[in-house]
């Protein structure tokens, strides 16, 4: 109450002196930062799956991190990670086979 009377005052105050007064008022928007952060991660896997270990380190925390990330609102890059995470499973998969008939061909 205190409050009001003193920013009432200065509102007047600020008036009289022929000073503008505006009150702006910001709304927060909530995003998913856990979808956000696993759609980068499941991005960067899908560039770097190639390399053995931190390709499937990178993968395993973005799709970890994309669904958790789809029980929360907005869900719009959690499913684009989760996908992408999936298209990351395949890729890694080709690799690994990819290096095992390698191997077994020597």
């Amino acid at each position: 109450m205190v409050e009001q009377q003193d920013q009432s005052k200065q509102s007047a105050a600020a008036q009289q002196a022929g000073a503008t007064v505006v009150n702006v008022i910001q709304e927060r928007k909530d995003g998913n930062g856990l979808g956000i952060g696993g759609f980068v991660l499941a991005l960067i896997a899908l560039f770097v799956s190639w390399v053995p270990v931190l390709g499937w380190i990178i993968w395993i925390l973005g799709a970890i991190l994309s669904l958790v990330g789809l029980r929360k609102q907005p869900r719009g890059l959690a499913i684009a990670g989760t996908i992408i995470s999936f298209i990351d499973f395949i890729l890694l998969a080709l690799v690994i086979s990819a290096c095992s008939a390698g191997v077994s061909m020597m």
